[in-house]
């Protein structure tokens, strides 16, 4: 049983915990509120007042999931220095957040293209994806990325990203932090302007 109890108001916090170690241990199929209740010590009905249902709870942990990834770019869009830097920053968080939490990630983009989403969604979806674009766009005005539409550009690295993430998943992790430096400097050089 969980070391973590209900109290002082954070059961949704505690909740959304438990859920979210269940998932990357057991998958979503196997997420259960009541389960959750039991783990955190109140009754079975207690989750039903911060989430109707199992659905909504595996809205709420891909939204955090979205809040916190977006939290992360937005840090490493600071990084200091040329563009080649903050795109790095960038690139090193997001594959970072994506092999520390690859089932989150998972139910992060099952969620997002689902029609039945909240709009809450596609809202955290437009903040994760404005904050990569605007690194491009800052980018383009340094002159260190080629013209064009930023959205253009910002999904050409993410697919990098997330296509990187994939394949290089399961290797041990100073392998793949030496090799996305790698990946994004070849990216990076393609958006050079000529």
């Amino acid at each position: 049983m969980a070391e973590h109890r209900y109290h002082h108001g954070d059961l949704r916090a505690v909740l959304l915990a438990n859920a979210e170690r269940a998932l990357a241990e057991r998958g979503p199929a196997a997420l259960s509120l009541r389960e959750l209740a039991r783990e955190a010590g109140v009754s079975h009905a207690a989750p039903k007042r911060h989430f109707a249902d199992k659905q909504a709870l595996l809205d709420a942990l891909a939204l955090s999931g979205f809040e916190r990834l977006t939290e992360r770019l937005a840090k490493a869009a600071e990084t200091p220095g040329a563009t080649r830097d903050r795109v790095q920053a960038l690139a090193g968080e997001y594959v970072g957040f994506t092999l520390d939490n690859t089932a989150l990630m998972d139910l992060m983009y099952t969620r997002k293209y689902d029609s039945g989403s909240p709009e809450e969604m596609a809202e955290a979806v437009s903040r994760l994806v404005a904050t990569v674009m605007r690194t491009i766009a800052e980018g383009q005005a340094e002159g260190e990325i080629i013209d064009g539409d930023p959205s253009v550009i910002a999904l050409a690295v993410a697919a990098t990203l997330q296509g990187f993430a994939t394949i290089k998943g399961s290797s041990p992790r100073p392998d793949v932090e030496s090799t996305l430096v790698g990946v994004v400097d070849m990216l990076l050089l393609g958006l050079v302007p000529r």
